[in-house]
C-alpha cells in the first residue's frame, strides 16, 4: 500500500500557528505584570495602604507624621539659633535674620504642637543628634565667621525641609496636616529670603550640599498613634507671629 502524501500546506500552518501562539504568550506575560503592578505587595500604594491610620480630620500617612515630627525637631534648634543671632551676628542683616527664626517657630511650635494634640501623636523635646551637630558648630563660631557659618547652615535646612513641606501639602489627605503645611511652607519661605539677605549665602555649596544629599534625613518616622488612644484636648492657639502676606498675582497683560 502506497503511503498517503502530505497535504499541502499543513506543515506550514503548524508551524505558524506555534509561532503565533508562543508570540501571544510572551506578549501577556509582558502586558500581565503592568496591568497587574498597582495590586501587587510591596509597591508604593501598598505601602501608603499599610503605613497610613484613620483619624476624624482624614487619613494620617507616614510621610504625615515625619513631617509634623520635623516641625517640631526644627522649632527645637533654630529657635535658640535664632535667639543667639540676635546676640551674635555682627551686622543687623544677621540679628534680622534671627528675629525672624525666633518669631517663625515660636509660631509654628505652637501650630505644631496643636495639631500633634488633636492627632494624639507624641513629638520629640529635644533635637536630633545632627541639630545638636549644627548648635555646637554655631556656638563655637565667633564674629564674620559666625554670621557666615549662621546663614550657610540655617539656609540649607530650610532649603531641606522646604522640599518636604511641598511633597506632604501636595499628597496629604489630612486637614489639620494640610493647614499646618500652608504655615510651615509660609513660614521656612520667609526664612529662606531673610537668611540670603544677609550677603553671606554661598550659593555653590548650597548647590552642592544640596545634590549630594550629604546630610540624614532629620528623623525616623514615628509610629502610628494607637487607635484606643484618646488624644489630650487641644490647647487653642494665638500665634504671636503674624504670617507675611500672600504674594500679590501680577496684573493681567494687555493684548
Amino acid at each position: 500500500m502506497r503511503p498517503r502524501p502530505p497535504v499541502k500546506g499543513r506543515g506550514i500552518f503548524s508551524g505558524t500557528g506555534i509561532i503565533i501562539v508562543g508570540l501571544t504568550a510572551t506578549l501577556l506575560a509582558l502586558v500581565f505584570p503592568i496591568w497587574s503592578y498597582a495590586d501587587r505587595s510591596g509597591t508604593g500604594v501598598d505601602v501608603l495602604n499599610a503605613t497610613t491610620v484613620s483619624t476624624q480630620y482624614g487619613p494620617l500617612s507616614a510621610l504625615d507624621r515625619d513631617f509634623i515630627t520635623k516641625v517640631r525637631l526644627a522649632g527645637l534648634w533654630e529657635l535658640p539659633a535664632g535667639q543667639q543671632a540676635q546676640q551674635k551676628g555682627t551686622t543687623r542683616a544677621v540679628r534680622v535674620a534671627g528675629e525672624h527664626l525666633v518669631q517663625g517657630h515660636t509660631f509654628l511650635d505652637e501650630r505644631v504642637r496643636d495639631v500633634a494634640s488633636q492627632l494624639g501623636m507624641a513629638l520629640p523635646n529635644e533635637p536630633n543628634d545632627q541639630q545638636k551637630q549644627w548648635l555646637a558648630t554655631l556656638d563655637a563660631a565667633q564674629g564674620v565667621d559666625y554670621d557666615r557659618q549662621f546663614a550657610n547652615i540655617l539656609r540649607l535646612a530650610h532649603g531641606r525641609v522646604f522640599s518636604v513641606v511641598a511633597q506632604v501639602r501636595a499628597s496629604t489627605r489630612n486637614s489639620l496636616v494640610r493647614t499646618l503645611a500652608d504655615d510651615a511652607n509660609t513660614t521656612v519661605l520667609d526664612h529662606i529670603k531673610i537668611l540670603e539677605a544677609t550677603g553671606y549665602v554661598d550659593f555653590d555649596a548650597l548647590a552642592q550640599d544640596m545634590a549630594a544629599g550629604s546630610t540624614p534625613p532629620i528623623t525616623n518616622s514615628p509610629a502610628p498613634p494607637l487607635a484606643t488612644t484618646t488624644p489630650p484636648p487641644a490647647v487653642p492657639v494665638t500665634p504671636s507671629y503674624a504670617l507675611p502676606p500672600p504674594a500679590t498675582s501680577p496684573p493681567p497683560r494687555t493684548p
